[in-house]
């Protein structure tokens, strides 16, 4: 199973989102049943396969903390605002008000599928990350590729 691609989201009343044809697709033909959404550092959601969920759990917390606040803020975002969902009849997913308030998700989302997790961003804060506003300017748009491991930059684009 592997997400892809971007798709704006509406968030109703009560927190739910709709997830698109083509990804409950996906996860019914891999029999998946279960989500876990939680916190990322990056200020959105991660929504996981409880299988893959399952999986990166046991890695958050089998990492040694004692003497890093970064692993325990990590292992705090990650695991603390793990929640479970399930896919309403509809296709909708619930978002908590706890989950919403950490990404700052209001009225309308991004959903983007990367790999084997998707992730949910609120719509403005996408655009000031990866979007242009209406500030910016096409030239000043570059992506700031310092960062990036050699294994990425390698590859043929």
């Amino acid at each position: 199973m592997f997400f892809r691609g971007l798709t704006k989201l509406s968030v109703d009343a009560k927190g739910r989102v709709a997830v698109p044809k083509a990804q409950r697709d996906l996860l019914e033909e891999n029999g998946v049943l279960e989500l876990v959404v939680t916190g990322s550092p990056s200020r959105c959601l991660n929504v996981y396969p409880k299988a893959e969920w399952d999986e990166l759990e046991q890695k958050i917390m089998a990492a040694p903390n004692v003497e890093s606040k970064g692993a325990q803020r990590l292992q705090r975002i990650y695991v603390g605002y793990a929640t479970p969902v399930e896919l309403d009849g509809t296709g909708r997913m619930l978002l908590t008000a706890e989950l919403r308030a950490f990404a700052g998700i209001q009225r309308s989302a991004m959903l983007v599928g990367l790999g084997k997790k998707l992730e949910i961003w609120d719509e403005e804060r996408w655009k000031r990350e990866f979007g242009m506003t209406d500030e910016d300017d096409a030239a000043d748009s570059d992506i700031d590729m310092s960062d990036v491991p050699q294994e990425l930059l390698n590859l043929s684009l």
